[in-house]
């Protein structure tokens, strides 16, 4: 029965514009093989903000941002997390990408940890490989930022990882791993990437009011030897909060435009803090924050 709804609901979803993803020379790449960027809008953490997880709502981030490109970040063990409510967890999960299948966008399914869960991982990337197997929306990012984890570490998990969800889907779906200190040192993954799997990136988690611009020096060298996805920026503190630097977000910008980084804003919540895109659950009820990252992909997609 899943199985039949799942083809009811591909039969009147709308293909995704660049067909299925490929990594190719480092590079994110449409289904014949040109480097593409995709822009788009993150998710907070699904326990603290669930209101915003429902298929209408990614219709409404399509329409006012013109995002290709959602995040869906599962929480495992904080507060209200899958570990302790895995229906709700799944159920919130399946809304954000049964709507970006239905919006004809990409969706990627993070799973928001600070620290390595493998089991637990495993487990759900399994549940969701085998429910979506072979739909072309869907990208995984397999760990979102390790915090005390070394690259070794976060290696040998990614490679259990990325086994199980090949070994379920041999489409080949794009892979993210995550990279040491809340991905931001990327130069170690280049130093020794995954060379097992194709169509595999790393993330970089660039927020411009803390981070320096060696960052963006070291990224720019590992991209001879590894793809980057940016799948979190704010031009605010890396603590989510703090003003807005609008030229130094610019420089980041015209950065992964000039190498072909595709990124996303964090995140869509409320609240008092300034990483917030929105002031209510109405997606076009625009922060400070979200107008910049509005007028920044609009008109580039």
């Amino acid at each position: 029965m899943l199985f039949l709804l799942l083809l009811l609901s591909l039969a009147f979803s709308v293909p995704p514009l660049y067909g299925r993803l490929q990594v190719i020379n480092n590079k994110l790449c449409d289904a014949s093989g040109n480097p593409i960027i995709l822009r788009g809008v993150g998710f907070a953490w699904h326990n603290w903000w669930p209101e915003f997880y429902t298929s209408a709502k990614v219709g409404e981030i399509k329409t006012v941002f013109h995002a290709n490109v959602v995040r869906a970040a599962i929480a495992y063990d904080k507060e209200g997390g899958l570990q302790s409510n895995p229906t709700r967890a799944y159920d919130l999960l399946y809304a954000v990408i049964d709507g970006a299948i239905a919006q004809g966008i990409y969706v990627i399914v993070d799973w928001q940890v600070f620290q390595i869960f493998e089991s637990a991982a495993v487990d759900f990337f399994t549940k969701v490989a085998t429910k979506y197997k072979g739909v072309p929306n869907i990208l995984y990012e397999i760990l979102n930022e390790p915090e005390s984890d070394g690259w070794p570490a976060i290696k040998r998990y990614a490679l259990t990882v990325i086994k199980v969800i090949r070994a379920i889907d041999p489409e080949n779906p794009v892979i993210i791993v995550g990279t040491p200190s809340w991905d931001q040192y990327i130069e170690q993954a280049a130093a020794d990437p995954i060379t097992e799997y194709k169509n595999i990136l790393y993330s970089l988690h660039i927020y411009v009011g803390t981070h320096p611009d060696s960052y963006r020096t070291n990224a720019r060298n590992s991209l001879s030897k590894i793809g980057i996805f940016a799948t979190e920026m704010g031009a605010m503190n890396a603590d989510g909060d703090g003003p807005l630097n609008r030229e130094k977000f610019n420089q980041w910008i015209s950065f992964y435009e000039e190498v072909g980084i595709s990124y996303l804003a964090w995140a869509l919540q409320t609240g008092s803090i300034s990483c917030g895109l929105t002031n209510s659950v109405t997606i076009s009820d625009l922060t400070e924050w979200g107008k910049l990252f509005r007028d920044t992909i609009y008109n580039k997609q």
